[in-house]
């Protein structure tokens, strides 16, 4: 069978389920595992990628509004890979291509193929969505085994939250500017690690907030995790937001108690890592109770003055 992945998490659910020899073509930003940066790109995106977060909100709620694609296909690269199945989703307008698009094309190439649209707003709708690439690609039995040790440490990290003696308020946030609350599995995961996420709804999308509704919450974490963005790139946001009087007036920046992960490689993208981001949560919010897996990367804690890149655990 011959696949190709319209984004990043397809990408690496497919690679899990131990089909990436399969994997003929996948986005411009499927960069996990490392080995699939080698295969032909289909995908392009329209918005600017040297343009500021204030400006990449506005191009994203113009052509939302518009009703226009953020990211559109190479269709000879596609010609020429005559995939059979096409792995792609209809949840976020802002990290895919169209689904329009993508079915108006699969109508054009040769044989026709299938696609699959993954739709999770929930961890164990993020699970589901492995059985049904493995379903489409005839590896059930390799999606058993695969799902079993995902679920395996979900259970470890719930079973460790259960104990605590207290949960504290926490505000995960998916972007800076402007603020956004995060949406669908990241308010769970938040719940899991055994934090109480009060700007957030489980399984509900994302939305704009104003730094005052922040205020309002409280929360004595803060734990930042932009969408499409790295540590480094979101510490440039995080150092706009010092001459925001709102900002520095949180309960949670006075008193350091401010994270910043990895949004890009882990709680953007709903896949297997989603496990891993809950990890990494978990040891943000109780470095204590949860150990951090080997291999995973430390949160950066952001103090006052400087930054603490070792991602220290909290004195």
């Amino acid at each position: 069978m011959r696949i190709v992945s319209l984004l990043p998490s397809a990408t690496e659910i497919v690679c899990v389920l131990g089909l990436e020899d399969q994997l003929v073509g996948v986005t411009h930003e499927c960069d996990f595992p490392e080995s699939v940066r080698r295969l032909p790109k289909v995908t392009r995106t329209l918005i600017p990628t040297d343009a500021s977060s204030a400006e990449i909100d506005r191009l994203v709620r113009e052509r939302l509004r518009n009703d226009r694609a953020l990211y559109t296909l190479d269709m000879p690269v596609l010609e020429q890979l005559r995939p059979d199945l096409i792995v792609t989703q209809a949840l976020c307008d802002v990290c895919a291509v169209a689904e329009d698009e993508v079915r108006a094309a699969a109508c054009t190439l040769p044989g026709a193929p299938r696609v699959i649209n993954l739709e999770p707003r929930t961890l164990s709708d993020v699970l589901a969505s492995m059985k049904e690439v493995a379903a489409a690609a005839n590896a059930e039995h390799e999606a058993k085994a695969a799902i079993a040790g995902l679920r395996a440490r979900v259970d470890l990290v719930t079973a460790r939250t259960a104990r605590l003696p207290r949960i504290p308020r926490v505000a995960l946030l998916e972007w800076l500017i402007p603020p956004f609350s995060c949406g669908h599995w990241s308010p769970e995961l938040v719940r899991l690690a055994g934090g109480e996420e009060g700007l957030g709804r489980e399984g509900q999308p994302s939305r704009t907030l104003d730094w005052r509704e922040v205020q309002a919450w409280r929360p004595e974490i803060i734990v930042i995790a932009c969408c499409g963005y790295g540590v480094e790139r979101t510490l440039c946001d995080v150092d706009e937001l010092s001459r925001v009087p709102a900002w520095q007036q949180l309960d949670a920046v006075r008193a350091e108690q401010l994270y910043v992960v990895d949004g890009s490689h882990y709680f953007s993208r709903p896949g297997p890592r989603l496990v891993d981001s809950l990890e990494i949560l978990a040891h943000t919010l109780h470095p204590h109770r949860h150990p951090l897996p080997a291999g995973l990367p430390l949160p950066v804690r952001v103090k006052a003055v400087s930054v603490d890149t070792t991602g220290a655990s909290r004195q």
